[in-house]
């Protein structure tokens, strides 16, 4: 079967589970049980525009969670079908920043594709921060200053609560215009901001509001 469960869409299915789980443990009504895998299913369904029978059928078993043993056995099946972002080599990379003669490629030795929605590093020594995602399907790299918050706040991307930084970039509207400067708060931690990614929208306002 081909890979239809996008990282984002396997997050929002983990954290629907932890609800459930939760749920199981603090109720003992059965209505109430019942009504909530109902919903969870529902919610998990709608993630998903055209699935198949046999796509269906192993997303429906989200409902029959009833403990952690079942969670982590549905969860490590569900994974075999998550989308991997396509990796990328130092290569790859150094094209989407031409303009950067000395770029810090991050380590991408142990980087888990299957778990990132965009790529996101951070250059200490230029207070850079570098980003390599889709827009329409074409892959572009997003650079911007990137200055540390002295308290936590809502990530613009992940839309969770961690610790974050101002990241601004310039942009054209077109070649006679003056360049504008664009920012917002987002995760310090891009691996981390992936792990919260439950929705690709804010991600994809957050490369609009950069790039447009």
């Amino acid at each position: 079967m081909e890979s239809f469960i996008r990282a984002d869409q396997y997050n929002f299915i983990k954290d629907q589970i932890t609800t459930l789980l939760s749920t199981h443990t603090s109720t003992h009504d059965q209505a109430v049980a019942h009504a909530f895998k109902s919903m969870t299913r529902e919610k998990v369904i709608d993630l998903f525009s055209d699935l198949s029978n046999e796509q269906k059928e192993i997303i429906d078993q989200v409902q029959d969670v009833k403990d952690e043993t079942e969670a982590i056995f549905f969860l490590s099946r569900l994974k075999q079908h998550v989308f991997t972002f396509p990796p990328l080599n130092e290569q790859n990379i150094k094209r989407l920043f031409p303009k950067v003669k000395k770029l810090e490629v991050p380590s991408l030795r142990n980087i888990e594709w299957g778990t990132l929605s965009y790529l996101g590093w951070n250059d200490s020594g230029s207070n850079q921060k570098f980003i390599a995602a889709y827009k329409n399907g074409d892959l572009l790299g997003i650079q911007g200053n990137f200055k540390p918050s002295r308290q936590s706040g809502i990530c613009a991307i992940c839309k969770e609560h961690e610790e974050v930084g101002m990241f601004t970039t310039s942009i054209k509207l077109n070649t006679l215009e003056t360049p504008i400067s664009r920012g917002n708060y987002i995760c310090k931690d891009s691996h981390r901001c992936n792990e919260n990614l439950k929705s690709l929208q804010p991600l994809d306002n957050f490369i609009k509001l950069m790039t447009e």
